[in-house]
């Protein structure tokens, strides 16, 4: 029998299977971790050149990427939270975007901290010392808001608890203020970091995140809201 016969006769190939979005999501936020990390450690700019080449575990650097990723998980579940809670497509979009891009953000900011060989977790530490702030001070989180911006334990059962346009409100309402947190972290961090691809990091989050809280004063407007 021929090659061509054979060709002919063997079996079609198996169509391979389209990965779903949560599969392309998780994909993506690896391979940008592992894209970025290998210039994480470098410093490009003159003003920073004696600055260590691995950051230590008190530097500006370790303390963003730590106190980022807790603020940045807190997002991502307040947007999974009124995606149930709301059918309005305009609200859900933008929770959709705000989860995926700070979940992506999380990985990367947690894969250089692996890189750097430094815990996730800095025990006896309270959040954002490394900008100079006593966190919550002395008397502990409030009510599990452990940096500005963030939701108190509270208000986030009233987001559970909440439909419809209500969820839509109080969602708005408590993004913008977790963003205003946000945003005041990343430009400490522009300030501060020593790691240029970080730096660049932060200050992508202060244009994305200062965009989203007009976006959501005219969605709050749209609904009746101050």
């Amino acid at each position: 029998m021929s090659g061509d016969e054979d060709d002919l006769t063997s079996p079609a190939p198996t169509p391979a299977r389209r990965p779903n979005r949560t599969q392309w999501a998780a994909v993506t936020a690896v391979a940008l971790a592992l894209l970025f990390a290998g210039g994480a450690v470098t410093v490009a700019s003159a003003e920073r050149e004696e600055a260590p080449r691995t950051p230590s575990t008190t530097s500006a650097d370790a303390g963003f990427a730590r106190d980022m990723s807790v603020h940045h998980q807190q997002a991502v579940e307040m947007s999974f939270i009124v995606r149930d809670r709301t059918q309005d497509e305009e609200v859900r979009r933008l929770a959709y975007d705000i989860a995926n891009t700070q979940a992506n953000q999380r990985g990367m900011m947690l894969g250089w901290l692996d890189l750097w060989e430094l815990p996730k977790v800095q025990s006896g530490v309270e959040p954002m010392t490394w900008m100079g702030m006593g966190g919550s001070g002395d008397t502990g989180p409030l009510d599990g808001a452990l940096m500005p911006g963030m939701a108190t334990n509270a208000q986030l059962d009233e987001l559970r608890k909440a439909s419809g346009r209500e969820a839509e409100i109080l969602y708005l309402k408590l993004m913008t203020e977790h963003h205003r947190g946000g945003v005041h972290m990343a430009q400490g961090c522009v300030q501060k970091c020593s790691v240029d691809i970080e730096r660049d990091l932060a200050q992508g989050m202060v244009d994305a995140q200062e965009s989203e809280i007009l976006l959501m004063a005219n969605m709050l407007k749209k609904r009746g809201a101050a």
